[in-house]
């Protein structure tokens, strides 16, 4: 995730990218409503609802020692320099956050992280924060010296002692490692107490695993990766997000991913191959066992067979302007012989993909009602160039029973079922 020092605000209400930045960037940023400063911001209040915690309300300092808790909503931009609120007043925000509410500056900054056993690691210099969907998240706390530099206003300087070392400057800890803080947080006063020591990552389940090392920054992942024994490296590199698998894969030694593909099944092995380039690709396998390299091979390359290989005529379709009543009449007619029964394709006369109608659908809509009025118009479609990868992945995705192929201008050259995709696995290797 890419650190950005905001000398601008960010739009909230625009906001697409991932944006990055840390808690002391902020503090102290002017608060404006309907272009007047109203006052400062003095802390972000979070909440621990789900993987990562959501900012929900910012407290702001307004003159005469009074004070303002703004929900996150109403703000429409945030940065270093200034925070813009929405309204023509801060009147309706008056007041303070809850005794249990959990704040960033006053519960976590400057608090000792210590590990499991007790064992005081560092101090909480700093909190990294990401501006997503519209929804500020933090990510990760900030142990580091450069942290601490960069906190006082002196990040160039802490730049020239590091020189410019991305592994120094960046020693961020997941909130993955966070225990929840808890409930009477409004008398909390004591250590930041991460959930896991890095050294007993190993006895973690992969898929957890997995998800704590996605929220990782790339050298932390690699370096954490690196002191998995081979069996835990492999069942955790199957489950990472491919994105940070790819570059998990191309950051480790070419040997240590030999070793690792060589672990899996080979249908995964496949999986993890396929994402990488050609060359990548070709130079691990040459380094696998023969036999498991053949078979991996063999899976690749159907991975790039043309899904219309695969597709059937055998499915239902019906026009736009027939009722549902109708539908159901003739839908036992129409379902004879068929491959793709529970599924409705609405067809105009020259064929094109206008809709699609699931028959549990069918059965419960009006019977007055026509086909167009009541079918899903937006279709996961594949296209006539799409490969058996990329239908097997719209499988896993959205779990369909049968997904249409369609050609440049919607016209349904045939349909593939997920038995016909996802089945095909074990033959691969025959």
């Amino acid at each position: 995730m890419a650190q950005v020092a905001f000398n601008h605000a960010a739009t909230i209400t625009g906001a697409v990218k991932e944006q990055a930045f840390f808690l002391s960037e902020l503090l102290g940023a002017r608060v404006f409503v309907a272009g007047k400063r109203v006052g400062k911001l003095t802390d972000l209040v979070i909440k621990e609802n789900g993987a990562l915690p959501v900012v929900t309300s910012l407290c702001v300092a307004l003159p005469f020692g009074e004070s303002a808790l703004v929900p996150w909503d109403k703000v429409e931009s945030v940065g270093s320099k200034q925070v813009i609120i929405a309204g023509d007043s801060i009147a309706p925000f008056h007041g303070e956050p809850e005794e249990n509410a959990v704040l960033l500056k006053d519960h976590i900054l400057d608090k000792k992280a210590i590990d499991m056993e007790g064992r005081e690691l560092e101090v909480v210099y700093d909190v990294k924060l990401a501006l997503k969907n519209r929804r500020l998240y933090v990510t990760d706390v900030d142990l580091s010296r450069y942290g601490l530099l960069r906190r006082m206003g002196l990040a160039r300087l802490a730049d020239l002692i590091y020189n410019l070392a991305e592994t120094i400057r960046d020693q961020t800890v997941s909130w993955k490692y966070i225990q929840r803080l808890p409930d009477n947080i409004g008398r909390f006063r004591g250590d930041v107490k991460l959930n896991v020591l890095k050294e007993k990552l190993a006895e973690m389940h992969p898929v957890d695993l997995a998800d704590i090392l996605e929220q990782m920054d790339p050298e932390q992942r690699v370096e954490i990766f690196e002191k998995l024994d081979p069996e835990q490296a492999s069942d955790t590199l199957e489950e990472i997000d491919p994105n940070a698998q790819r570059d998990l894969v191309e950051s480790l030694r070419i040997e240590k991913v030999a070793q690792l593909i060589d672990e899996m099944t080979t249908g995964q092995a496949a999986d993890v191959l396929s994402a990488l380039s050609a060359s990548e690709a070709d130079a691990i396998l040459e380094r696998l066992n023969p036999e498991n390299a053949h078979k991996v091979r063999a899976i690749m390359e159907h991975h790039e067979e043309n899904i219309l290989d695969f597709a059937t005529q055998d499915y239902i379709a019906f026009p736009p302007d027939r009722t549902v009543e109708q539908a159901q009449d003739d839908y036992r007619l129409a379902a004879r012989g068929k491959d793709v029964v529970m599924y409705i394709y609405v067809l105009d006369t020259e064929r094109r993909l206008l809709g699609v109608l699931d028959i549990k659908e069918l059965l419960q809509a009006e019977e007055k009602a026509l086909l167009r009025d009541v079918m899903v118009d937006n279709v996961i479609v594949l296209e006539s160039d799409s490969t058996l990868k990329k239908a097997a992945e719209l499988f896993a995705r959205y779990e369909f029973r049968a997904i249409p192929i369609v050609d440049e201008e919607r016209k349904v050259l045939g349909v593939v079922t997920y038995r016909d995709v996802m089945g095909l696995k074990h033959r691969y290797v025959e």
